[in-house]
């Protein structure tokens, strides 16, 4: 089986190294100066146990590529890169190369079913950490990281289980998981807050309108009948298993909407974060404020070249409280 990691930003250049350390044949699929770093001087790998500079292949596009037929595509980009990158991949490598979307968000896997035969989902956590071109970071110390996956829309076959053998033995946590988009339902209540920590420090300020957000989302999947994974279920699966780390004595400083906007990105995933719940809400007649004003905002800074991080939970919460008036 080769690996083929189609965006090898901060999670799928964790993945890849981690797999191409254990002597796993990865391939990533990068693009810019990052791609340009890595074919240059390889891909710097930073972990609390140490730094690794690895000499991964890389290629910036999927033309590119000589495909095999025990290939698996992994997507590791953003949800909004989602559908140019499954055109692309389409229309060389054909329908029947197996794609997982290792992905936040539910609308990654519909939209490569439309494409791929073979569509997978993967629930990620792992706190990686992707600021500098050609340099990737986990605070991880310990395991990792998680990395289930199922058929979509439900089901394991035999590939599932290859795959989590060999993601096992590169030191991630990695269960076949039939339900697999009710863990990811799950996950995405926890994901509306990712636009909030771009727009406002993560402090207890911000935890009123983190609240509301999953709220919103409660209600939304009451409404659609979604069967989705409680926080004591996650919390039960997570375990003490990554142990939180420092690299040169800092710790994780956000998460990934943060980073893309320290990085420059003038987008963010919110559409198919808070999107999708505003989305559910209008189909099913669920009011969704809090959400619509967070991805309006983080929208509004992302495109405007705001600072992350400049606006005041205080002021959102009222902003939220005037479109619910």
């Amino acid at each position: 089986m080769r690996i083929i990691i189609y965006g090898a930003g901060g999670i799928g250049g964790v993945i890849g190294a981690q797999l191409f350390k254990m002597g796993q044949e990865v391939l990533l699929i990068a693009r810019g100066a990052h791609l340009e770093k890595i074919r240059k001087d390889g891909l710097r790998y930073e972990t609390p146990n140490g730094t690794d500079t690895l000499p991964l292949a890389a290629t910036g596009h999927p033309s590119e590529i000589d495909f095999r037929d025990d290939d698996v595509v992994l997507l590791t980009m953003k949800a909004h890169h989602t559908l140019d990158a499954l055109d692309t991949l389409c229309a060389v490598a054909g329908t029947e190369i197996p794609v997982v979307c290792g992905q936040n968000g539910v609308a990654n896997e519909r939209m490569a079913l439309r494409r791929f035969r073979h569509v997978y989902g993967m629930l990620i956590y792992l706190p990686s950490t992707f600021l500098e071109p050609g340099t990737i970071q986990t605070t991880s110390a310990k395991t990792i990281g998680i990395l289930d996956t199922g058929v979509f829309p439900s089901g394991i076959d035999d590939r599932v289980e290859a795959l989590m053998e060999l993601l096992e033995r590169a030191n991630f946590s990695a269960r076949p998981t039939a339900d697999i988009m009710r863990w990811k339902y799950g996950k995405l209540m926890i994901n509306l807050g990712n636009a909030l920590n771009a727009l406002a420090p993560r402090n207890d300020e911000a935890n009123p309108v983190r609240e509301l957000l999953r709220a919103e989302c409660r209600a939304v999947y009451a409404a659609a009948n979604i069967d989705f994974t409680e926080e004591d279920e996650i919390t039960a699966r997570r375990g003490d298993l990554m142990k939180a780390g420092k690299i040169n004595g800092i710790g994780r400083q956000g998460d990934s909407s943060w980073q893309g906007l320290m990085r420059g990105n003038r987008d963010i995933e919110a559409d198919y974060l808070n999107g999708e719940i505003i989305m559910l809400g209008r189909l099913h007649g669920v009011a969704t404020p809090a959400n619509e004003v967070v991805l309006r905002l983080a929208n509004e800074m992302a495109r405007e070249g705001i600072a992350p991080q400049s606006l005041s939970a205080i002021d959102l919460l009222h902003q939220i409280q005037e479109a619910s008036a």
